[in-house]
Protein backbone atom coordinates (compact mmCIF):
# COMPACT_ATOMS: atom_id res chain seq x y z
CA UNK A 1 0.00 0.00 0.00
CA UNK A 2 1.40 3.01 -1.05
CA UNK A 3 0.34 6.62 0.91
CA UNK A 4 0.53 10.68 0.37
CA UNK A 5 0.91 12.34 4.00
CA UNK A 6 1.22 15.87 4.06
CA UNK A 7 1.57 18.29 6.85
CA UNK A 8 1.13 22.18 7.38
CA UNK A 9 -0.10 22.43 10.39
CA UNK A 10 2.64 25.19 11.78
CA UNK A 11 5.14 26.46 9.74
CA UNK A 12 6.74 23.42 7.92
CA UNK A 13 5.26 22.14 4.63
CA UNK A 14 5.91 18.44 4.37
CA UNK A 15 4.98 15.58 2.05
CA UNK A 16 6.40 11.79 2.77
CA UNK A 17 5.83 8.57 0.39
CA UNK A 18 5.19 5.40 2.80
CA UNK A 19 4.94 1.99 1.09
CA UNK A 20 3.16 -0.55 4.02
CA UNK A 21 3.73 -4.48 3.61
CA UNK A 22 1.96 -7.23 6.03
CA UNK A 23 4.97 -9.31 7.03
CA UNK A 24 4.31 -13.11 5.39
CA UNK A 25 4.83 -14.60 8.67
CA UNK A 26 2.17 -15.26 11.37
CA UNK A 27 1.47 -13.56 14.45
CA UNK A 28 0.60 -15.17 18.12
CA UNK A 29 -3.30 -15.77 18.20
CA UNK A 30 -4.64 -12.22 19.28
CA UNK A 31 -2.14 -9.96 18.18
CA UNK A 32 -2.63 -7.40 15.16
CA UNK A 33 0.01 -7.36 12.42
CA UNK A 34 2.07 -4.57 12.42
CA UNK A 35 2.94 -4.11 8.46
CA UNK A 36 6.51 -3.18 7.26
CA UNK A 37 7.48 0.48 7.16
CA UNK A 38 9.55 1.90 4.02
CA UNK A 39 9.82 5.54 3.56
CA UNK A 40 10.21 6.19 0.16
CA UNK A 41 10.68 9.87 0.55
CA UNK A 42 9.73 11.92 3.40
CA UNK A 43 10.43 15.89 2.95
CA UNK A 44 10.14 18.87 5.14
CA UNK A 45 10.20 22.54 3.78
CA UNK A 46 11.09 24.94 6.60
CA UNK A 47 10.07 28.48 6.61
CA UNK A 48 13.08 29.45 9.76
CA UNK A 49 14.00 32.29 7.03
CA UNK A 50 10.68 33.94 6.91
CA UNK A 51 9.69 33.43 11.05
CA UNK A 52 13.60 34.45 12.74
CA UNK A 53 13.34 38.02 12.45
CA UNK A 54 10.10 38.13 13.98
CA UNK A 55 11.65 35.37 17.22
CA UNK A 56 8.69 33.00 16.50
CA UNK A 57 5.77 31.78 13.62
CA UNK A 58 3.95 34.34 12.52
CA UNK A 59 0.46 32.87 10.94
CA UNK A 60 -0.39 34.79 7.72
CA UNK A 61 3.05 34.69 6.60
CA UNK A 62 3.33 30.57 7.43
CA UNK A 63 -0.39 30.67 5.56
CA UNK A 64 1.09 32.32 2.25
CA UNK A 65 4.59 30.15 2.26
CA UNK A 66 2.53 27.42 2.27
CA UNK A 67 0.47 27.98 -0.23
CA UNK A 68 3.71 28.38 -2.45
CA UNK A 69 5.29 25.46 -0.96
CA UNK A 70 2.23 22.47 -0.81
CA UNK A 71 2.34 21.87 -4.52
CA UNK A 72 6.31 21.67 -5.12
CA UNK A 73 6.67 19.74 -1.98
CA UNK A 74 4.09 17.18 -2.61
CA UNK A 75 5.20 16.92 -6.32
CA UNK A 76 9.05 16.89 -5.59
CA UNK A 77 8.36 13.77 -2.51
CA UNK A 78 6.26 11.52 -5.07
CA UNK A 79 9.49 12.29 -7.58
CA UNK A 80 11.81 11.00 -5.14
CA UNK A 81 9.82 8.08 -3.99
CA UNK A 82 9.92 6.62 -8.06
CA UNK A 83 5.74 6.94 -7.66
CA UNK A 84 3.45 8.38 -10.08
CA UNK A 85 0.24 9.82 -8.05
CA UNK A 86 -2.07 7.42 -9.91
CA UNK A 87 -0.18 4.67 -7.88
CA UNK A 88 -1.07 6.30 -4.37
CA UNK A 89 -3.69 4.40 -2.35
CA UNK A 90 -4.70 6.94 0.19
CA UNK A 91 -3.78 10.40 0.87
CA UNK A 92 -3.31 11.70 4.63
CA UNK A 93 -3.33 15.32 5.77
CA UNK A 94 -3.56 16.92 9.24
CA UNK A 95 -6.94 17.95 9.93
CA UNK A 96 -5.75 19.96 13.38
CA UNK A 97 -4.83 20.92 16.35
CA UNK A 98 -2.45 23.89 14.15
CA UNK A 99 -3.02 27.61 12.92
CA UNK A 100 -5.89 27.67 11.06
CA UNK A 101 -4.81 29.29 8.01
CA UNK A 102 -1.76 26.54 7.78
CA UNK A 103 -4.09 23.89 8.08
CA UNK A 104 -6.62 25.42 5.18
CA UNK A 105 -3.99 25.69 2.92
CA UNK A 106 -2.96 21.61 3.23
CA UNK A 107 -6.82 20.02 3.91
CA UNK A 108 -7.54 21.99 0.72
CA UNK A 109 -4.65 20.82 -1.27
CA UNK A 110 -5.44 17.27 -0.13
CA UNK A 111 -8.81 17.67 -0.72
CA UNK A 112 -8.61 18.90 -4.22
CA UNK A 113 -6.51 16.07 -5.13
CA UNK A 114 -8.44 14.09 -4.22
CA UNK A 115 -11.48 15.04 -6.14
CA UNK A 116 -9.03 14.90 -9.29
CA UNK A 117 -7.98 11.86 -8.73
CA UNK A 118 -10.41 9.68 -6.95
CA UNK A 119 -7.50 8.55 -4.45
CA UNK A 120 -9.34 8.27 -0.57
CA UNK A 121 -8.81 11.02 1.94
CA UNK A 122 -7.87 10.68 5.43
CA UNK A 123 -7.81 13.47 7.95
CA UNK A 124 -5.13 13.10 10.82
CA UNK A 125 -5.28 14.40 14.42
CA UNK A 126 -1.82 15.92 14.57
CA UNK A 127 -1.07 14.63 17.80
CA UNK A 128 -2.34 11.16 16.70
CA UNK A 129 0.43 11.61 13.75
CA UNK A 130 3.42 12.22 16.68
CA UNK A 131 2.05 9.09 18.63
CA UNK A 132 2.15 7.25 15.31
CA UNK A 133 6.04 8.23 14.56
CA UNK A 134 6.45 5.36 17.24
CA UNK A 135 6.13 3.19 14.37
CA UNK A 136 7.88 4.91 11.82
CA UNK A 137 11.43 2.21 12.83
CA UNK A 138 11.77 -0.03 14.98
CA UNK A 139 12.05 -1.23 17.96
CA UNK A 140 8.26 -1.00 18.01
CA UNK A 141 6.26 -0.35 21.20
CA UNK A 142 3.33 -3.24 22.11
CA UNK A 143 0.25 -1.80 23.63
CA UNK A 144 -0.77 -0.48 26.18
CA UNK A 145 2.09 1.84 26.52
CA UNK A 146 2.79 5.40 28.51
CA UNK A 147 3.38 8.20 25.51
CA UNK A 148 5.06 11.61 26.38
CA UNK A 149 4.58 14.40 23.78
CA UNK A 150 6.29 17.54 24.23
CA UNK A 151 6.50 19.92 21.15
CA UNK A 152 5.72 24.27 20.87
CA UNK A 153 2.21 23.18 21.36
CA UNK A 154 1.72 20.59 23.16
CA UNK A 155 3.39 18.72 26.93
CA UNK A 156 1.11 15.89 27.39
CA UNK A 157 1.13 12.58 28.47
CA UNK A 158 -1.36 9.86 27.02
CA UNK A 159 -1.82 5.98 27.75
CA UNK A 160 -2.02 4.75 24.38
CA UNK A 161 -3.91 1.29 24.11
CA UNK A 162 -4.38 0.80 20.32
CA UNK A 163 -3.45 2.57 16.92
CA UNK A 164 -6.98 4.56 17.37
CA UNK A 165 -7.49 5.01 21.31
CA UNK A 166 -5.27 6.90 23.53
CA UNK A 167 -6.42 8.23 26.42
CA UNK A 168 -5.15 11.86 27.74
CA UNK A 169 -3.75 11.72 31.44
CA UNK A 170 -1.88 15.15 31.80
CA UNK A 171 -1.61 18.19 30.12
CA UNK A 172 0.15 21.49 30.52
CA UNK A 173 -2.01 23.92 32.33
CA UNK A 174 -0.04 26.87 30.05
CA UNK A 175 2.80 27.05 28.44
CA UNK A 176 4.12 24.26 26.53
CA UNK A 177 7.74 23.25 27.03
CA UNK A 178 8.64 23.49 23.63
CA UNK A 179 6.99 27.08 23.63
CA UNK A 180 8.97 27.92 27.04
CA UNK A 181 12.00 26.82 25.08
CA UNK A 182 11.45 29.81 22.57
CA UNK A 183 10.64 31.99 24.92
CA UNK A 184 13.87 31.73 26.98
CA UNK A 185 15.64 31.78 23.76
CA UNK A 186 13.70 35.12 22.81
CA UNK A 187 15.31 36.50 26.39
CA UNK A 188 18.75 35.51 25.56
CA UNK A 189 18.50 36.62 21.83
CA UNK A 190 19.66 33.09 21.06
CA UNK A 191 17.03 33.11 17.09
CA UNK A 192 14.67 31.16 16.08
CA UNK A 193 13.91 28.54 16.58
CA UNK A 194 14.67 28.35 20.06
CA UNK A 195 14.72 24.90 20.97
CA UNK A 196 17.53 23.81 19.38
CA UNK A 197 20.09 27.10 20.53
CA UNK A 198 18.80 26.50 23.87
CA UNK A 199 20.17 23.02 23.95
CA UNK A 200 23.16 23.83 21.97
CA UNK A 201 24.08 26.87 24.65
CA UNK A 202 22.99 24.21 27.73
CA UNK A 203 25.62 21.64 27.09
CA UNK A 204 28.70 24.71 27.57
CA UNK A 205 26.81 25.61 31.23
CA UNK A 206 25.87 24.38 34.79
CA UNK A 207 22.71 22.97 35.09
CA UNK A 208 23.18 23.88 38.96
CA UNK A 209 23.69 27.62 38.59
CA UNK A 210 20.36 28.70 39.17
CA UNK A 211 17.83 27.24 40.89
CA UNK A 212 14.92 27.82 39.18
CA UNK A 213 11.73 26.89 39.95
CA UNK A 214 10.05 23.16 39.73
CA UNK A 215 6.26 22.92 39.22
CA UNK A 216 5.39 19.71 40.89
CA UNK A 217 1.03 19.99 41.23
CA UNK A 218 1.27 17.66 43.78
CA UNK A 219 -0.23 13.88 42.68
CA UNK A 220 -1.71 15.22 38.98
CA UNK A 221 0.32 14.19 36.05
CA UNK A 222 -0.40 18.00 34.53
CA UNK A 223 2.38 20.30 33.65
CA UNK A 224 3.13 24.19 34.31
CA UNK A 225 6.20 26.22 32.78
CA UNK A 226 4.93 29.61 32.91
CA UNK A 227 6.63 30.39 36.69
CA UNK A 228 9.73 28.67 35.26
CA UNK A 229 9.83 31.23 31.97
CA UNK A 230 8.61 33.77 34.10
CA UNK A 231 12.02 32.88 36.92
CA UNK A 232 15.00 32.83 33.97
CA UNK A 233 13.02 36.44 32.69
CA UNK A 234 13.44 37.68 35.80
CA UNK A 235 16.90 36.45 36.47
CA UNK A 236 18.12 37.68 32.88
CA UNK A 237 16.64 40.65 33.64
CA UNK A 238 18.86 40.89 36.94
CA UNK A 239 22.23 40.31 35.04
CA UNK A 240 24.81 42.67 35.13
CA UNK A 241 26.66 40.98 32.73
CA UNK A 242 26.28 39.30 29.36
CA UNK A 243 29.02 36.73 28.90
CA UNK A 244 28.06 33.53 27.06
CA UNK A 245 28.93 31.62 30.04
CA UNK A 246 26.21 33.05 31.62
CA UNK A 247 23.88 33.08 29.04
CA UNK A 248 24.87 28.97 28.90
CA UNK A 249 24.21 28.51 32.63
CA UNK A 250 21.11 30.26 32.21
CA UNK A 251 20.15 27.74 29.46
CA UNK A 252 21.53 24.88 31.06
CA UNK A 253 19.71 25.63 34.59
CA UNK A 254 16.09 25.94 32.90
CA UNK A 255 16.47 22.98 30.53
CA UNK A 256 17.54 20.85 33.39
CA UNK A 257 13.63 22.05 35.26
CA UNK A 258 12.40 21.22 32.19
CA UNK A 259 13.85 17.71 31.75
CA UNK A 260 13.41 16.65 35.58
CA UNK A 261 9.42 17.64 35.79
CA UNK A 262 9.24 15.88 32.46
CA UNK A 263 11.06 12.67 33.02
CA UNK A 264 9.26 12.42 36.36
CA UNK A 265 5.81 13.33 35.59
CA UNK A 266 6.07 10.75 33.19
CA UNK A 267 7.48 7.94 34.81
CA UNK A 268 5.27 8.45 37.78
CA UNK A 269 2.33 8.16 35.30
CA UNK A 270 3.97 4.93 34.09
CA UNK A 271 3.94 3.61 37.21
CA UNK A 272 0.36 4.44 38.45
CA UNK A 273 -1.17 3.22 34.85
CA UNK A 274 1.37 -0.19 34.86
CA UNK A 275 2.82 0.38 31.96
CA UNK A 276 6.23 -0.77 30.84
CA UNK A 277 6.68 0.92 27.86
CA UNK A 278 7.26 4.23 27.32
CA UNK A 279 7.62 6.47 24.23
CA UNK A 280 8.64 9.72 23.52
CA UNK A 281 7.68 12.15 20.70
CA UNK A 282 7.22 15.41 19.53
CA UNK A 283 9.32 18.44 18.42
CA UNK A 284 11.06 18.51 21.84
CA UNK A 285 11.37 14.81 21.93
CA UNK A 286 14.54 15.63 19.90
CA UNK A 287 16.38 17.45 23.10
CA UNK A 288 19.69 15.32 23.57
CA UNK A 289 19.22 16.04 27.19
CA UNK A 290 15.69 14.88 27.32
CA UNK A 291 16.28 12.16 25.79
CA UNK A 292 19.27 10.71 27.83
CA UNK A 293 17.81 11.12 31.53
CA UNK A 294 14.55 9.70 30.18
CA UNK A 295 16.42 6.62 29.14
CA UNK A 296 17.93 6.83 32.42
CA UNK A 297 15.49 6.95 34.72
CA UNK A 298 13.96 4.11 32.81
CA UNK A 299 16.63 2.21 33.68
CA UNK A 300 16.74 3.34 37.26
CA UNK A 301 12.95 1.95 37.58
CA UNK A 302 14.43 -1.49 36.37
CA UNK A 303 11.52 -2.52 34.80
CA UNK A 304 10.98 0.56 31.92
CA UNK A 305 11.96 0.05 28.39
CA UNK A 306 11.81 3.38 26.24
CA UNK A 307 11.15 4.27 22.78
CA UNK A 308 12.72 6.98 21.35
CA UNK A 309 11.99 7.69 17.41
CA UNK A 310 14.53 9.02 15.49
CA UNK A 311 15.13 13.11 15.42
CA UNK A 312 13.91 13.74 11.89
CA UNK A 313 10.54 12.24 12.92
CA UNK A 314 10.06 13.92 16.16
CA UNK A 315 9.52 17.61 14.32
CA UNK A 316 6.73 17.98 12.53
CA UNK A 317 6.86 15.42 9.56
CA UNK A 318 4.32 13.99 6.72
CA UNK A 319 5.73 10.37 7.35
CA UNK A 320 3.87 10.29 10.61
CA UNK A 321 0.65 12.03 9.45
CA UNK A 322 0.85 9.29 6.76
CA UNK A 323 1.56 6.61 9.56
CA UNK A 324 -1.52 7.65 11.16
CA UNK A 325 -3.63 7.88 8.56
CA UNK A 326 -3.08 4.29 7.25
CA UNK A 327 -4.43 3.39 11.03
CA UNK A 328 -7.18 5.61 10.96
CA UNK A 329 -8.10 4.09 7.72
CA UNK A 330 -7.20 0.49 8.38
CA UNK A 331 -7.87 -0.47 11.82
CA UNK A 332 -10.54 2.06 12.26
CA UNK A 333 -12.54 2.00 9.14
CA UNK A 334 -12.47 5.63 9.20
CA UNK A 335 -12.62 7.62 5.51
CA UNK A 336 -13.27 11.21 5.41
CA UNK A 337 -16.03 12.37 3.13
CA UNK A 338 -15.86 15.94 1.55
CA UNK A 339 -18.88 17.26 3.55
CA UNK A 340 -16.90 16.10 6.51
CA UNK A 341 -14.61 18.80 5.33
CA UNK A 342 -16.30 21.76 6.82
CA UNK A 343 -15.57 20.49 10.46
CA UNK A 344 -11.57 20.63 9.54
CA UNK A 345 -9.79 21.70 13.20
CA UNK A 346 -11.54 19.53 15.59
CA UNK A 347 -10.38 16.45 16.97
CA UNK A 348 -11.35 13.32 15.65
CA UNK A 349 -13.31 11.09 18.76
CA UNK A 350 -11.44 8.60 19.25
CA UNK A 351 -13.62 5.29 20.05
Amino acid sequence: MLILGLETSCDDTAAAVLRLEYPAESVAEGEEPCPEVSILANLVQSQTEVHNPYGGVVPELASRRHLENIHPVAATALARAGVELERIDLLAVTQGPGLVGSLLVGLNFAKALSLVSGIPCVGVDHIAGHLASAFLSRPRPSFPYLALTVSGGHSSIFVVESPTRFTLQGQTRDDAAGEAFDKVAKLLHLGYPGGPAVSRLAAQGDPQAFAFPRARLGESFDFSFSGLKTAVANQVHRLTSWSEQAKADICASFQEAVVEILVAKTLAAARHFSCRQVVLSGGVAANPRLRQELVAAAAGAGDMEVFLPEPDFCTDNAAMIAMAGFFNRHRAGRLLAMDVYSRFGAAPAYP
